[in-house]
């Protein structure tokens, strides 16, 4: 192997967490994948790779030089997808990630037609409720609902989400309507947690909070959803997620005079100008049609906030 090729190892082997599986990876021998990390390890004086019988895992240098190394690799792969073509024409697969619900709803419709719109392009699509890491999990985009903080990545706004009280209209003729976050505490609720931690005080304009008595705690925002209509108590989303349930008149908006500002919507990508243009291709398209919904745009609620 030359010193790319060592290089481009050293990134399969640390990815693979394994020889034999990165040797499949490049369609090498497992043995030639291991003489190319030898051959790196001598090069640069230190050890990358714990080795044992069962498990190859990163030293701490490896870490730090698989950091260093994995950007230079995606750039020089940009480079030569450039080359080919790729920067000029939409053309190869396109790796996006979404959240679950959201990218259910109203991602998976517009990936259905950029592919009729882009044949030569195929898109894997991963929808998951955990922040994903565009470089290091080999994504080209993301759709993210939240408050950016300043990366190297672009990023391109198409809409804000308001941040929603809901109940159902069982629940709310039985035990009254909330007029001030203060009146919580008397409702019960649905809360949202990622882990079995207890969900945190919620939170309405000008930093007031409101602190329902939290009969279920869910992981799921389908579930809170469901428990809400079947008037279990109250529950606290995003506009998207309640919208079906608004609509057919399942649930009811309350404390709308006290939401909080809403979250904005960004379709993200790194690389900016220099993206291929298979991604270019879909951000112009996605903004396009996010920028369309009127959920996204703060509409779309208003009659089921008058119910």
């Amino acid at each position: 192997m030359d010193h790319l090729d060592t290089l481009r190892c050293f990134v399969a082997v640390a990815d693979a967490g394994g020889f034999a599986a990165a040797a499949r990876r490049l369609g090498c021998s497992a043995a030639a994948a291991t003489r190319g990390i030898a051959a790196l390890e001598a090069r640069l004086g230190v050890l990358l790779f714990q080795r044992s019988t069962r498990v190859v895992r990163l030293t701490e240098a490896g870490e730090r030089f698989l950091a260093d190394c994995r950007p230079l690799l995606n750039d020089l792969h940009e480079a030569e997808q450039a080359a080919r073509g790729a920067q000029a024409e939409a053309q190869g697969q396109l790796s996006l990630t979404a959240p679950q619900m959201f990218g259910i709803q109203h991602v998976a419709p517009i990936v259905r037609d950029f592919v009729q719109a882009q044949p030569r392009v195929q898109v894997r699509t991963l929808f998951v409720n955990r922040l994903v890491h565009l470089l290091e999990e080999g994504m080209d985009v993301a759709v993210r609902i939240a408050h950016l903080p300043d990366s190297g990545l672009t990023a391109v706004q198409v809409g804000a989400l308001r941040r929603l009280v809901v109940a159902s209209p069982a629940y709310l003729a039985q035990h009254g309507r909330p007029r001030h976050p203060a009146d919580l505490a008397a409702h019960r609720a649905i809360g949202f947690a990622f882990d079995a931690q207890a969900p945190a005080p919620w939170k309405f304009r000008d930093g007031t909070v409101g602190q329902p008595q939290i009969a279920w705690i869910s992981n799921s925002n389908e579930v809170d959803i469901a428990a809400a209509e079947a008037g279990l108590g109250l529950t606290r989303c995003l506009a998207y997620q309640a919208a079906a349930g608004l609509r057919a008149g399942r649930l009811r908006i309350v404390l709308a005079d006290h939401e909080p500002p809403p979250v904005p919507v960004h379709v993200v990508y790194p690389a900016g100008r220099r993206a291929p243009a298979k991604v270019r291709a879909f951000v112009a398209f996605a903004r396009e049609r996010l920028a369309q919904e009127p959920v996204l745009q703060g509409r779309g609620l208003s009659a089921a906030r008058r119910l």
